[in-house]
């Protein structure tokens, strides 16, 4: 069985603003653009069985500077629908609703083509990315490259968790993170490394 990597695209505007980004597609900061390129040792040396991406910009230009090769877009990896939440930050939301929360709540419609999404459903589309990378990882190595409220449910669900609890899970720009095994049940073997931390290998 091989590893699961999980690779969350560098820095963008809203990343920094801590507005909800999901189908907005902003290019990364130049900062986003060095923490991309600095991933790419934690990932030299392994050779992947599968590399999907999110089709994203932000994402594709984060695998293509991380040094990643033959990345296929995978259109379940994009980031949760935040519906009428798009662009929007926590505290703007909290002057209209002050105990929402992603994880319990969800989000309301937004514009067409973005009725936001619940975190079952976000899970369900977790699940579907796992259940297509299954007979991968049963040869070799895979890596995602992709969102941070998506991954964190991934991991959630990777780990046997009910999709909310990627709220336990905390994920930073520019990280790569890694889901191994031991005594063949799914594990954390590193979280959030970056170009400047020790490896994941």
């Amino acid at each position: 069985m091989g590893d699961l990597l999980l690779v969350r695209h560098g820095e963008t505007e809203w990343s920094v603003s801590g507005r909800h980004t999901s189908w907005t597609d902003l290019p990364l900061t130049q900062r986003g653009e060095e923490q991309a390129k600095s991933l790419a040792p934690l990932l030299a040396g392994r050779t992947f069985a599968l590399a999907l991406t999110s089709p994203l910009g932000r994402a594709v230009r984060t695998a293509e500077l991380a040094g990643l090769y033959d990345v296929v877009p995978e259109p379940d990896l994009h980031e949760w629908d935040y519906g009428a939440y798009e662009g929007v930050t926590t505290l703007e939301i909290h002057r209209t609703r002050p105990d929402w929360y992603l994880w319990n709540d969800g989000v309301p419609p937004g514009a067409a083509g973005h009725p936001g999404e619940s975190p079952i459903e976000v899970g369900q589309r977790a699940d579907r990315v796992l259940n297509r990378i299954g007979t991968a990882l049963d040869s070799g190595d895979v890596v995602l490259v992709a969102h941070a409220h998506f991954l964190r449910v991934l991991t959630a669900r990777r780990l046997g968790l009910p999709a909310a609890d990627g709220r336990l899970f905390q994920l930073a720009t520019g990280t790569v993170s890694r889901l191994s095994t031991e005594h063949g049940r799914p594990v954390i073997a590193a979280w959030n490394a970056t170009g400047t931390s020790a490896a994941v290998h």
